[in-house]
């Protein structure tokens, strides 16, 4: 757990109300592979760690590059039902609503990864599509896309204050108030913001640009750790003034307590593994002894194995 620099005392901490704990995740880009293990992360570190308020911010650019965009909307409107979340507007989701009024936007989409968005809906682009073929695949997409998805991309925020945390998909333009920053800036600045190093009026949660590992700064946290293409997905936690990131899925998984299976019946997935701990655990956390839980924690970070 880190706590921000304060240059008074500690009770000038950046902070979120009482007994509220933010999850906030970095962009997923097509990668459920990657989120459904988030989600199941989530959901034992609320069972292990109870607070009243359970809050789960994304931060978006859900859709494009990687091969399951379908899959991750669907993902995260059942993850709307089953507990308190902000859904944030990334750059990658104008794209998909644009093409859909104008399909001549098909050849700028496409450079950022939107094929592939179509593919996961089962459509087939050609690789030079004339026009026609552009309006055609447009009509087609309206036609297969789900009217939760329509509405799930229509109603994303821009931003969302949580204390003294914003958080929002690329950042902000420094030394502008944050009710007059352009929708264009929260969702592509890169360099103005970046360079900044002077305090925001509040400390700004973000993705949009991949970084190696969480970059956590007194005025800025990034938390987009390039989940396409490193197979890493964050989820930093935020509770009073303490500040952590969940372990890694990816070894997470692997270290998770095995379940038998019955006689006869294959060995499960680790995914597989996960969801039943998760339900058990809601059910009766009493089941597990101590060394088990802490095996469980996504709190702890195991090794790579």
């Amino acid at each position: 757990m880190w706590k921000l620099p304060s240059l008074q005392s500690d009770r000038q901490r950046p902070q979120v109300p009482e007994g509220v704990r933010v999850y906030a995740v970095g962009d997923i880009h097509g990668r459920a592979d990657l989120l459904a293990p988030v989600l199941l992360q989530i959901e034992i570190d609320i069972a292990l760690h109870p607070v009243r308020r359970p809050l789960v911010v994304f931060l978006g650019d859900y859709i494009d590059r990687g091969p399951d965009s379908k899959e991750v909307l669907d993902l995260l409107i059942a993850a709307g039902h089953a507990a308190e979340t902000v859904f944030l507007k990334g750059n990658h989701e104008t794209f998909l609503l644009d093409f859909l009024k104008d399909p001549t936007l098909l050849e700028r989409w496409r450079q950022f990864g939107g094929l592939e968005t179509l593919v996961s809906y089962g459509l087939q682009p050609p690789i030079h599509p004339s026009l026609d073929d552009r309006i055609a695949l447009a009509r087609t997409l309206a036609g297969a896309l789900p009217p939760s998805h329509r509405r799930f991309l229509e109603d994303l925020k821009t931003t969302f204050v949580c204390g003294d945390f914003l958080f929002v998909h690329a950042g902000l333009r420094p030394l502008v108030p944050i009710e007059q920053q352009a929708e264009e800036d929260l969702l592509w600045i890169r360099d103005d913001f970046l360079h900044w190093d002077k305090a925001f009026d509040k400390v700004v949660v973000h993705g949009h640009t991949p970084v190696l590992e969480p970059d956590i700064r007194f005025n800025r946290i990034n938390i987009d750790t390039g989940a396409f293409a490193t197979g890493r997905l964050s989820c930093l936690t935020i509770e009073a003034a303490e500040i952590g990131v969940l372990a890694d899925a990816r070894h997470w998984l692997g270290a998770l307590p095995d379940i038998a299976a019955a006689p006869g019946e294959p060995l499960q997935d680790p995914q597989t593994i996960a969801a039943i701990h998760a339900r058990r655990l809601k059910e009766n956390p009493r089941l597990y002894d101590a060394n088990t839980l802490a095996r469980l924690d996504p709190r702890q970070c195991p090794a790579p194995s």
